[in-house]
């Protein structure tokens, strides 16, 4: 049985002139590599068609001299078993052998691994002793990749991501300090706006029933699940159906827009929405809800800047490529999106927005959107 691919040779002739490690294996070096893994990754955004990442690895009984002659080894078998748009090359230098099976158009993703997996034993057997055999680790990996939601982890598989990793590495010094901004920032917010606290809690409390805060949990940084706070602005027990499927709606692009005033204006959100108590739409239409979400950003799960944090229900119907948008930058409390729109954009024009401010970001950057994040909420752009 052969498996279905197709007949691109885009990524082969990047192999024929990438960089290589110098040995007559013909092996991308681990920068070249985890380069044309971020390319794969996003060309498969946009094709809609799969790719598989297998990694090899030595036991660690071996010493690292051997460990290197027996990867070798296992390069020129594999090489010899690929197809030519295929690529080898060190997903860790000397450690970890890696393999892009590209262009994969079927969706029987368990069939393909097997297969592939099959493939290299087979090819690895004549090639390597039995204890040797014993000593080689392989994981086969399938991007796009399904997530899965579990409290302090992170539903994303870090190994597709290589180019998220290098940059956060160039960015070390001015994430720290942008970390140290957070916590300045959110300390002062929290001392300053503390009575404004207590009469929007006491408000609440006087006019429906229920907590004063609404928790849910959300997916931040890298998807990492934690539990994310506002001041409650609906009556209790309310059924998230409603939002689900409009939100659905919302990313297909068939979600309708609400009249906002009598001028034509209008928004991506029920503009009267009967879930809504009196004083919430007070704290909506102000973004006074938002206040508790200052305490997220003392703890670490937010940004005072930075995209807003998606229900995990929403990011099961993201397409690839949205969830650039929780794996690139941490969630803030006002961005790109706040201070240029807001529900007055698509779905696709706000992702874009994110990603905008995840790949050129700055201090200077944040700086600018949150002295332009107060006019914004005076306004009331698309709050509601």
């Amino acid at each position: 049985m052969n498996i279905p691919w197709a007949n691109s040779h885009m990524v082969g002739d990047h192999v024929g002139r990438g960089a290589v490690s110098g040995s007559d294996t013909g092996l991308l070096d681990e920068a070249s590599f985890g380069r044309l893994i971020a390319i794969e990754r996003k060309r498969t955004e946009r094709s809609g068609n799969k790719f598989v990442l297998m990694l090899v690895s030595t036991g660690a009984s071996l010493p690292s001299s051997k460990s290197r002659n027996v990867l070798t080894t296992i390069a020129r078998a594999i090489s010899s078993s690929i197809v030519e748009t295929d690529i080898t090359g060190w997903y860790e230098t000397n450690r970890v052998l890696g393999v892009i099976f590209t262009e994969i158009v079927t969706d029987e993703k368990n069939v393909v691994l097997a297969m592939l997996l099959d493939r290299a034993v087979s090819a690895l057997r004549d090639k390597l002793s039995f204890q040797q055999l014993r000593e080689i680790s392989i994981s086969s990996y399938t991007y796009p990749e399904d997530w899965e939601y579990e409290l302090l982890r992170r539903p994303s598989n870090p190994i597709f991501y290589p180019d998220l990793r290098s940059r956060a590495r160039s960015r070390r010094a001015f994430l720290l300090l942008k970390r140290l901004i957070d916590i300045v920032g959110s300390l002062f917010a929290l001392i300053v706006f503390a009575p404004l606290f207590a009469a929007i809690a006491l408000m609440i409390k006087l006019t429906s029933k229920g907590s004063v805060f609404f928790r849910q949990e959300r997916n931040g940084e890298h998807g990492r699940p934690f539990v994310f706070l506002k001041f409650r602005s609906m009556y209790i027990n309310n059924d998230i159906g409603v939002h689900r499927q409009w939100f659905n709606q919302f990313v297909s692009g068939q979600a309708e827009k609400y009249q906002t005033n009598g001028n034509n204006d209008s928004v991506f959100k029920m503009t009267v929405d009967p879930r809504v108590t009196r004083v919430g739409r007070i704290l909506r239409r102000t973004s006074l809800d938002e206040l508790p979400q200052f305490i997220n950003v003392l703890k670490g799960d937010m940004s005072l800047v930075g995209p807003r944090p998606p229900i995990p229900y929403e990011v099961d119907v993201y397409k690839p490529w949205h969830r650039g948008r929780v794996l690139e930058a941490k969630p803030g409390i006002t961005g790109l999106w706040q201070v240029n729109g807001r529900s007055r954009v698509t779905f696709d024009e706000m992702v874009r927005l994110d990603l905008k401010y995840a790949r050129t970001w700055s201090l200077w950057l944040d700086i600018k959107i949150l002295l332009r994040t107060p006019a914004a909420v005076l306004r009331g752009d698309g709050a509601y």
